[in-house]
């Protein structure tokens, strides 16, 4: 099975070929650079990939959480539920609103919040601390998809806003509980769904992010959070007094500039146009990790799947008992960079960073400790060719065996 050594692999990285280059080049040789057409352009494109009516466009998976909670109204006072594992986004946007958040733990083989933690959570609370949660947040990782629906109808008996961090899930799919394929993003069970399109995700535009949702009224508030709060529709100003001048426009909350920028989109859009070669190249490699990988799994095993779910994983994460192997994680990583291959750990439980940890105090997670102990990210990335898994694997098999 072994094949030569290649070039160093990343855990991840964008693919960008000349058609890319060529649609950034035609929109700096054109009138827009900031938000035009190519936006709208791209927030078309992708609301017909995810099947969604609205799609708001910003700058980043970070600026999109934290407009998807500015848009609820989020503020002192009230509560997020998030899971521990994620990356630290998902807990900040709430912060940033001056809320506060809980942390459910996750399934230890999946990372991933279940129906069962967030009923746990409920448990543990106060009805006054109950009573003050406004929203719950819930992670597809690595592309697969969380309890969503499960966690959905507990959330309905709240009154909780259900928002999806999708950042890792781009072009994954599912089955409800009624048969019925779901697209990601479709807000099939959420109030809103939040993109990211950082250059080791499934698309890149450099930076960039999106909330998609199907609630008009959220939409129009997602526009304006975007673009300092300005409204320039006429039909839509509070003041209604005589004629107003014609560079009269209205600030109607406090938003930000999350703008998205038309180079930023044109690259976007290049990138949607290839997204089902590269669902096909990640589900590929993932299966040829799947195969080899069978071989090692008294140490080392896949993070578990969902039901139904077909995933266009943005991260492979294998779990490695490194007690059993008798070496480290930190010594793993260094004997797999040594051949060339790169790793990550997704993620340091959110809980357990010194922010966190001053604010709410060290705080019992055991599935996201058990999952965190155990979890690193190999290479996969649309660069990647079988022979680079074949690679990566037989490097981990004479690691295994040299123990």
């Amino acid at each position: 099975m072994t094949v030569g050594r290649p070039k160093y692999l990343s855990y991840g990285r964008q693919f960008l070929d000349d058609n890319d280059i060529q649609a950034v080049v035609d929109v700096l040789r054109g009138d827009w650079l900031t938000t035009g057409p190519t936006v709208q352009l791209f927030e078309n494109k992708l609301r017909d990939v995810v099947n969604s009516n609205y799609v708001t466009s910003c700058s980043s998976g970070t600026a999109a959480l934290h407009m998807a909670y500015m848009a609820l109204g989020l503020g002192q006072g009230d509560r997020v539920i998030v899971p521990a594992i994620s990356f630290i986004a998902t807990a900040n946007g709430a912060e940033f609103c001056g809320a506060d958040v809980f942390f459910t733990d996750v399934d230890p083989d999946s990372g991933m919040m279940r129906a069962r933690d967030v009923l746990k959570l409920i448990n543990d609370l106060t009805p006054e601390e109950v009573n003050s949660v406004v929203a719950i947040t819930m992670v597809n990782l690595a592309g697969e998809v969380a309890e969503i629906e499960a966690i959905s109808v507990i959330a309905r008996q709240y009154d909780w806003k259900i928002i999806i961090d999708s950042c890792h899930a781009l072009g994954t799919s599912y089955q409800d509980s009624k048969g019925v394929k779901r697209s990601v993003g479709d807000c099939s069970f959420a109030h809103m769904e939040v993109f990211s399109f950082h250059p080791v995700k499934t698309i890149a535009m450099g930076e960039g992010g999106a909330v998609t949702t199907n609630d008009k009224a959220l939409y129009e508030k997602l526009c304006l959070l975007r673009n300092h709060g300005m409204e320039r529709d006429p039909d839509k100003w509070v003041s209604k007094s005589g004629t107003p001048p014609p560079w009269y426009y209205e600030m109607q909350l406090l938003g930000y500039n999350y703008r998205q920028s038309d180079i930023h989109s044109a690259l976007g859009v290049s990138q949607l146009n290839k997204l089902p070669s590269f669902m096909e190249t990640r589900q590929r490699l993932m299966a040829k990790y799947d195969e080899l990988l069978a071989g090692l799994s008294d140490y080392i095993k896949p993070i578990s799947t969902t039901d139904g779910c077909s995933a266009t994983r943005h991260l492979y994460v294998v779990l490695i008992d490194f007690e059993a192997i008798g070496m480290s994680r930190i010594n793993f990583v260094a004997a797999l960079a040594a051949c060339n291959v790169g790793t990550q750990v997704h993620y340091i439980p959110i809980n357990a960073h010194p922010y966190y940890l001053e604010k709410y105090g060290e705080l019992n997670r055991p599935g996201a400790e058990q999952y965190y102990a155990r979890a690193l990210s190999l290479p996969l990335h649309v660069s990647m060719s079988e022979d680079d898994v074949i690679y990566v694997v037989d490097q981990i098999s004479n690691i295994l065996k040299g123990l």
